[in-house]
């Protein structure tokens, strides 16, 4: 087949498949689940000139900005007991309310005060958006805003809760959309099928409550995986069928999430424990182990050869990806609970009172080499598209970067 023929039926296929592209940001912390774009579009130094646009948000919410072609959703809670749950979607280009949808909520909506209903991320396959609440409520829309299916997860499985509130983000793959509802009480994953929300497979996971989002990694022969992470360890899971291929059993985190890089994957687990998957069956191989790489809040982020972790307190350390060796540590200003991000060899991360702050890890100790302060708490994670980063609060959301990238 000639060139133009190929991109002609390339182009086709996307289009009939809904496909995101590449610069797409499709589910929490982007497509790899990494963190990292390959983007060279954003800027170095952030100021009052690299905001694009904000737009007004109608409620709290923690969850991150995904982007889908021209489309930036994001979900919201609203009410006095925040019963009122809302998925919106904005223009790219300017910032404006494309569509808005509202529903009731149908299972408890109770928090901590630091989070909130729209707390986990929502994920798309670029033909639809799926979006689950704390109160375990999940919704599948098309990009313009038509209901597909709705699941009450809190409805079937009325124990599936935590007082302090559901965090686990969604992802979705070859059709099936994971959610990870894991509690002290029943407590399960669960393989929806994309185009209907009915069951392809619930698995039981340990009892105990538990904020972290499933990761996609590949596994033997290029398959796609999906790792569970709760305070026993890790289970790697074919998300097709939901059987256990893998376990990993000495115990991990229950907030900051796993990064799949280079084949490997880094667990929030006895400090930073790294894993090389085997054989379907065979237990991972561990790579090492490092007390000083210890993750807080934010999930660790793998970029360069180099693996980054946050603690709560604000300080950002580097340790070499080989072998776990902590090349520096850097002191960023305020307490954290997002994720960094990457793009460009340089790591963008957002305290929970809004300053943005830009770390070029190439730097012989690091570096802050920008801050910018958006002046308003931010928990979430931000996102990246379009050549931008994309942040939000309780109340607004922006679009950071350069004019020329648009």
């Amino acid at each position: 087949m000639k060139l133009p023929h190929l991109l002609s039926a390339l182009a086709l296929t996307i289009v009939l498949h809904g496909r995101a592209t590449a610069d797409d940001w499709t589910q929490f912390r982007g497509a790899g689940g990494d963190g990292v774009s390959t983007t060279s579009k954003l800027p170095a130094k952030i100021d009052a000139q690299s905001v694009v646009w904000t737009a007004d948000l109608p409620g709290r919410g923690v969850s991150s900005p995904i982007i889908v072609g021209e489309r930036v959703f994001v979900t919201a809670t609203s009410g006095p007991k925040h019963g009122r749950l809302h998925i919106l979607c904005y223009n790219l280009r300017d910032g404006s309310l494309r569509w808005e949808r509202q529903f009731w909520a149908t299972g408890r909506t109770m928090t901590h005060e630091k989070i909130s209903g729209a707390t986990p991320t929502p994920a798309s396959d670029g033909h639809s958006v799926f979006a689950i609440f704390s109160s375990n409520d999940c919704f599948a829309l098309d990009l313009e805003g038509n209901l597909q299916w709705f699941r009450g997860l809190g409805r079937d499985y009325p124990n599936a809760s935590n007082s302090l509130g559901m965090s686990s983000s969604l992802v979705v793959t070859d059709g099936v959309v994971i959610a990870q509802v894991e509690n002290d009480s029943e407590s399960f994953t669960a393989g929806l099928e994309a185009t209907t929300g009915a069951n392809r497979w619930k698995l039981d996971r340990p009892k105990r409550a538990n904020w972290t989002s499933p990761t996609l990694f590949p596994g033997a022969g290029g398959k796609t995986l999906v790792a569970l992470q709760s305070s026993k360890g890790l289970a790697a899971v074919d998300p097709a069928t939901g059987k256990v291929l893998w376990s990993y059993d000495e115990g991990a985190s229950t907030v900051a999430s796993p990064a799949s890089a280079d084949g490997k994957l880094y667990v929030p687990s006895q400090g930073l424990t790294v894993l090389e998957p085997g054989a379907a069956g065979q237990a991972p191989k561990q790579s090492w182990r490092s007390a000083q790489l210890r993750p807080g809040t934010s999930s660790p982020l793998v970029v360069d050869g180099r693996v980054l972790t946050l603690n709560d307190g604000g300080i950002l350390s580097c340790g070499d990806a080989k072998d776990g060796k902590r090349l520096w540590q850097l002191r960023l200003q305020g307490s954290f609970s997002a994720t960094p991000v990457a793009a460009g060899g340089l790591i963008y991360c957002v305290n929970e009172k809004g300053l943005l702050q830009v770390v070029d890890p190439a730097k012989p100790d690091g570096a802050v080499v920008s801050e910018y302060d958006l002046s308003q708490t931010i928990i979430g994670t931000p996102s990246i598209a379009a050549g931008s980063l994309f942040l939000r609060s309780d109340g607004k959301l922006w679009r950071i970067g350069r004019s020329s990238a648009l």
